[in-house]
C-alpha cells in the first residue's frame, strides 16, 4: 500500500509556470511506477505523463510534450511534474498515481491515486 499526496497547484496566468509535488509514504517509492494524469470539469480524467523506476524513461501526452516534464527523486519518494508555457487548457485537477508495471507506461491501469490538486490558468 502506498499514500500519495499533492501539492505544488494553484492559479497562473497563461504562459507561467508550476511545479507539482506528489510524496508518497513507504519504504518501496522505487518499485513504482508514477504517473500524472488530469481531470477538466466535465472531462473524463486523462493521461499527463508517466516515468519507470529509476527514472530513465519517460512519456508524455502529445498535448503536453515539450512544455512538462516529469521526473522523480527515489531518496526523496517524490515525483515532480514542471509544467511550463501552461494553457488555460490545461486547467484541471491534477493527480498522481503509482503502479508496479514499469513498462507501457503511457497506458494501463495504476494501483494507487492521490486526491489532487487544482490547477487553474487564466487568459
Amino acid at each position: 500500500q502506498v499514500q500519495l499526496v499533492e501539492s505544488g497547484g494553484g492559479l497562473v496566468q497563461a504562459g507561467g509556470s508550476l511545479r507539482l509535488s506528489c510524496a508518497t509514504s513507504g519504504r518501496t517509492f522505487s518499485s513504482y511506477a508514477m504517473g500524472w494524469f488530469r481531470q477538466a470539469p466535465g472531462k473524463d480524467r486523462e493521461f499527463v505523463a508517466a516515468i519507470n523506476r529509476s527514472g530513465g524513461i519517460t512519456y508524455y501526452a502529445d498535448s503536453v510534450k515539450g512544455r512538462f516534464t516529469i521526473s522523480r527523486d527515489n531518496a526523496k519518494n517524490t515525483v515532480y511534474l514542471q509544467a511550463n508555457n501552461l494553457k488555460p487548457e490545461d486547467t484541471a485537477v491534477y493527480y498522481c498515481a503509482a503502479r508496479f508495471q514499469d513498462y507501457a507506461l503511457g497506458s494501463g491501469p495504476y494501483d494507487y491515486w492521490g486526491q489532487g490538486t487544482q490547477v487553474t490558468v487564466s487568459s
